[in-house]
């Protein structure tokens, strides 16, 4: 019965890809074909559409995406957005699982929006979106464009509801959220986009709870989390989570939002931080105990800050200045407050650096 599912599915999948006279791989149905070209590995999928029209179609269909990812065939890349000295704006991509690692440039971002501060930048299905923004010439835009991975290609995307820029960008149940900011109006500061890929629309929502200052944003929990750099009336941190089952916004803990003082990831769940106000040390919010705990040290010749952080399985991806990388396994930690045994990936000669990075999985 297992057999008979895979291949109706497997022939579903081929046949959402453009109908030609010519068979994927010559002498096999094209159920079997899509099989065994699945289990290519990503890094020569460029490779396999230079093949054949019919097998460039596929690759470039979503429904490949779709196979591969529930079939546990996907394999997840880190994106990183950077700026140089002269503004210009720039992404480049990660293997991590490679042999010999290290970061190549994504070529293609529109030269128009390259020199744009504030963007937005999140990974959503087999897409990159970068959003909003703003620069000298003109005040923050609505516009969004999006980079399929697979066709290897920059588009214009649905622009957003409200003009932003400077704000939180996250991804919660297959849906996209731009947060707060600096907006064109100054009341839609405290309003929130969301963009549903199923319709392709935009829903703009307000909440007085929702602020510019942005400053970091994290997935925690099946909710949204949103770090602000001030109170309305202290100078304190402070931060704020959306709960989607009721559409609302709630301060968050203040016993978590005290030692979120950096660049932020969740893993499995939990909560990391790398605070290097004293030091360079990977902090943990431990949710039974409600503190902060110090689970290891680097090097502070490894690090070169402003960091970004991002995870691929239990490894954390520490990306520094000229996209200078230090792999951690937080799965492999030893006593609290170590020196924490970690990899390294070398950087690039340009001096860029990171506004954010994302994993994209195909």
């Amino acid at each position: 019965m297992e057999n008979v599912d895979f291949r109706e599915e497997s022939s579903n999948c081929v046949n959402e890809v453009e109908n030609t006279n010519s068979v994927l791989i010559y002498g096999l149905p094209d159920d079997i074909s899509l099989m065994c070209l699945a289990r290519v590995p990503r890094k020569y999928h460029p490779v396999l559409k230079c093949v054949s029209k019919r097998w460039r179609d596929l690759i470039c269909n979503e429904e490949w995406c779709t196979y591969r990812r529930k079939h546990k065939l996907d394999e997840t890349w880190i994106y990183a957005l950077c700026r140089d000295k002269l503004n210009e704006t720039f992404c480049y991509v990660l293997d991590p699982t490679a042999s010999v690692r290290n970061w190549k440039l994504v070529d293609g971002i529109p030269p128009h929006i390259s020199k744009r501060k504030g963007m937005g930048f999140e990974a959503l299905g087999n897409k990159l979106f970068l959003l909003g923004g703003c620069s000298w010439s003109i005040d923050c835009t609505d516009e969004v464009y999006s980079y399929d991975a697979s066709s290897n290609c920059w588009v214009q995307a649905t622009s957003m509801s409200t003009a932003r820029c400077f704000f939180a960008c996250e991804v919660l149940d297959e849906k996209l959220y731009a947060i707060g900011g600096l907006a064109s109006n100054p009341t839609y500061s405290h309003s929130w986009d969301t963009f549903d890929p199923l319709t392709n629309c935009w829903r703009s929502q307000r909440d007085i709870a929702v602020f510019s200052d942005v400053e970091d944003s994290v997935v925690l929990g099946g909710k949204i989390y949103v770090r602000f750099s001030r109170y309305p009336v202290t100078p304190h941190l402070f931060a704020i989570v959306y709960e989607p089952s009721s559409g609302t916004w709630q301060y968050a803990d203040a016993d978590m939002v005290s030692g979120w003082t950096g660049p932020a990831v969740v893993v499995e769940d939990t909560l990391y931080v790398l605070d290097q106000t004293l030091g360079t040390r990977l902090m943990m919010w431990h949710k039974g105990r409600r503190q902060w705990i110090q689970v290891g040290k680097l090097s502070p010749l490894l690090t070169r800050p402003p960091c970004q952080l991002v995870a691929v399985g239990r490894s954390i991806f520490i990306v520094g200045k000229m996209l200078s990388t230090v792999v951690v396994d937080v799965g492999n930690l030893g006593n609290e407050g170590q020196v924490l045994m970690s990899s390294s990936i070398p950087g690039l000669l340009s001096d860029f650096t990171v506004i954010s990075c994302k994993c994209l999985a195909i």
